[in-house]
């Protein structure tokens, strides 16, 4: 078993819920998510993360298992560990910000769906590693999904770009952006959204607008 039984990861729980966002927006899933700096974290081994899944698929019905929350790539040993013991019977996402793309490869084969979620935060290398893991996505035979959370501050250029970028790695990549929220967390929808919606089908054919389901009832 690569990563041995015994390896651990902290994360911030096994809930379940309904993806917010992405390719299976409004699917119901089992989250396995790994905690963020302010978030209150228990430390799980891989063999505690097969039990909880293995508990808790049963007492549902569940679309798919979502993987997510802060930085799941860099906890490949702990996710290979706990896969290949639990080899679940629904489909795994992972849902990713794509900072590590060399560490995407070795959990290729217990993905069904590569997510990689762009927020357009930060320098513009983190939209680079972002495209590198969905090509990696892509060499590994793997769906993948873009998914563009732009800002109000986002121009359209940047969203152009990046889709051109991801259809120059892969015309199989499934795209869809959400439009920002806006005041009391509602989607702030203008004309613009259709004219760029244009633009990015011209430029790659599957891109798709849509809207977050934001919490509490959306997770991801």
């Amino acid at each position: 078993m690569t990563g041995g039984p015994m390896a651990a990861a902290a994360l911030a729980g096994v809930p379940a819920g309904v993806q917010a966002q992405g390719a299976w927006a409004g699917r119901r899933q089992l989250f396995v998510r790994f905690a963020g700096e302010a978030e209150t974290a228990t430390m799980y081994t891989s063999g505690a993360l097969v039990r909880e899944i293995e508990r808790q698929l049963p007492r549902s019905k569940y679309h798919s298992i979502s993987i997510g929350g802060r930085d799941p790539l860099a906890n490949v040993p702990f996710l290979l560990a706990a896969l290949e013991a639990a080899t679940p019977p629904i489909p795994v996402m992972l849902d990713t910000d794509g900072q590590r793309p060399g560490a995407f490869a070795p959990l290729a084969p217990h993905i069904a769906l590569a997510q990689i979620t762009i927020e357009f935060i930060g320098l513009d290398a983190t939209i680079g590693h972002a495209i590198e893991t969905l090509e990696a996505a892509a060499l590994a035979r793997c769906r993948h999904a873009l998914v563009l959370c732009p800002r109000d501050d986002t121009s359209e250029g940047q969203v152009l770009r990046t889709i051109e970028r991801a259809h120059g790695v892969s015309a199989a990549t499934e795209i869809i952006i959400h439009p920002p929220l806006g005041g009391g967390e509602q989607p702030a929808l203008d004309r613009r959204w259709a004219t760029l919606l244009d633009q990015a089908t011209t430029a790659h054919a599957d891109t798709r607008l849509a809207l977050r389901i934001p919490p509490p009832a959306g997770l991801r």
